[in-house]
C-alpha cells in the first residue's frame, strides 16, 4: 500500500489558510468582473503579486510580525481584499465607525 504520512495540524492549518486566501483573492476578481466593476491598475495588479506568492511561498509576506503564524495574508492586505471586494459588490466607500459615548445634557 501506498500511503502518505499524516499530515500535522500545523500543516493543516496552513494548507487551509492558503486555499482560503487564494479562494477570496479569486472570488474579488470574479465578483468584479461579473459586476462590471474595474478595478484599477494598483487593485489587478495587488490581486495578481498576492495570489502568486501565496501560491509560491504558502503566504504572501515575509516579516512574521506583520500576520499571525498560520495566516496566508497580512493584515494591511487582508484589509485591501476586504476593501477590494466591497467594491466589486458595490458597497459604500469608508468606514463604519460608531457614535462612541456622548455626554447628555441636563436639560430643565
Amino acid at each position: 500500500m501506498n500511503r502518505k504520512p499524516p499530515v500535522s495540524p500545523h500543516e493543516a492549518r496552513k494548507a487551509a489558510a492558503k486555499r482560503a486566501a487564494l479562494n477570496a483573492l479569486k472570488r474579488a476578481r470574479r465578483t468584479a468582473d461579473k459586476a462590471g466593476v474595474k478595478l484599477s491598475d494598483w487593485e489587478g495588479e495587488f490581486l495578481a503579486e498576492v495570489a502568486d506568492r501565496v501560491k509560491t511561498y504558502g503566504r504572501a509576506f515575509g516579516d512574521p510580525e506583520k500576520g499571525a503564524a498560520g495566516q496566508a495574508l497580512s493584515a494591511l492586505q487582508t484589509v485591501k481584499l476586504k476593501e477590494i471586494a466591497a467594491k466589486a459588490k458595490g458597497e459604500p466607500k469608508g468606514l463604519k465607525r460608531c457614535q462612541g459615548f456622548r455626554r447628555k445634557t441636563a436639560e430643565g
